[in-house]
């Protein structure tokens, strides 16, 4: 059997019709309406399907023809390992995942370290952008599109919903717990300030270019919680425990009298743990260690942390990005947080650290 091919060389749904004798709508009924159809006409159509090699109705035409796609849009402008490697965003995506599967959909991860392209292009029903710097290309990118989008831990937007934390409140009582155990000199390990990642320690002029809102605001209640503390900032260009590490032995060398770390995430802390041990400093006689996130394992390193809800935060946003797709409003939303006061955390040592 061989049909009239479509100029393309591909077997086309027409041509099976054709060959078949039947209408285009009995074969597209095959593929779409089943019920519609006899068992046998069926059966017979895919068979003939199968004989001339034809793969079924273009998934990109028919979600054209239904003006969905069936696909979200998760954006970050990290590299695309940054989704598997990054336990706290592993959480989320599974929870948001969990919720609009629910309504048939899919994610669609769209790594945007470089520029804007990929959102411009992508074929979705919406995004979620998990990562993005304040006024950049890219949430612009995002926001001109105008296809229902949910804001993760960004800064409120007239065309957009927001689902975010009280990272300041988690900060601040991070920094008073470290304040009230008498620490002045405190090393802050923070995640990215700016659209250009580097590591080393933040200077004034670097300090000026933060265009993250989680950093700024995690910054903001630092500061809030310790006013009688100096404190020393080091940005770190991922979230690892290799920069943690990095970060946290390049500022302890360079500040002898700091006796306290506060990282702004739980893999950071982890990666200050390592940097102790390396320079043989007791945890927390020598140096006290305090995260941000309390990811699971981190109780098993009695690590005093600021809990935050990841899981119920992918919910929630799930929830709010199929409210928008519906056509209803969906409202702000901040999330609470919590200091988890564990072991890795006491008083201030009396002596200054020998160089």
């Amino acid at each position: 059997m061989s049909p009239a091919k479509s100029p393309a060389g591909r077997v086309t749904l027409r041509d099976l019709a054709r060959t078949l004798g039947v209408s285009v709508a009995t074969v597209s009924n095959a593929y779409n309406r089943p019920d519609q159809l006899s068992p046998e006409l069926r059966e017979r159509v895919l068979q003939v399907a199968r004989e001339l090699g034809y793969a079924g109705p273009d998934p990109l035409a028919r979600s054209l023809r239904r003006g969905r796609s069936g696909v979200i849009g998760v954006v970050y402008d990290a590299p695309l390992d940054y989704a598997f490697a990054d336990p706290a965003a592993a959480i989320f995506l599974g929870s948001l995942a969990q919720v609009i599967q629910q309504d048939a959909l899919n994610l669609l991860l769209l790594a945007c370290a470089q520029d804007a392209l990929p959102v411009r292009g992508a074929g979705v029903d919406g995004f979620v952008v998990y990562c993005a710097a304040e006024g950049s290309e890219l949430l612009d990118a995002v926001l001109e599109r105008g296809l229902p989008t949910v804001l993760v831990d960004q800064q409120a937007q007239p065309r957009a919903a927001r689902v975010g934390i009280d990272d300041v409140g988690g900060a601040r009582a991070a920094a008073a717990h470290l304040e009230a155990l008498g620490h002045r000199h405190i090393g802050v390990l923070c995640l990215e300030l700016g659209p250009d990642p580097r590591s080393g320690e933040v200077n004034a002029d670097r300090e000026a270019q933060l265009a993250y809102h989680t950093t700024a605001e995690r910054l903001r209640g630092y500061r809030l919680g310790a006013p009688e503390a100096e404190l020393y900032l080091a940005e770190t260009e991922q979230n690892t425990r290799e920069g943690g590490e990095a970060q946290a032995a390049a500022l302890l060398r360079a500040h002898p009298e700091i006796t306290a770390l506060l990282c702004m995430s739980d893999v950071l802390a982890q990666g200050a743990l390592r940097a102790a041990a390396a320079l043989a400093l007791n945890v927390p006689g020598d140096l006290s260690v305090v995260g941000y996130d309390d990811l699971p394992g981190s109780a098993a390193l009695d690590l005093t942390t600021v809990w935050q809800p990841t899981a119920d935060k992918g919910e929630e946003v799930g929830r709010a990005l199929l409210a928008l797709l519906a056509g209803e409003a969906a409202a702000d939303l901040s999330l609470p947080t919590r200091l988890s006061v564990r072991g890795s955390a006491g008083p201030a040592r009396t002596a200054e650290r020998a160089d």
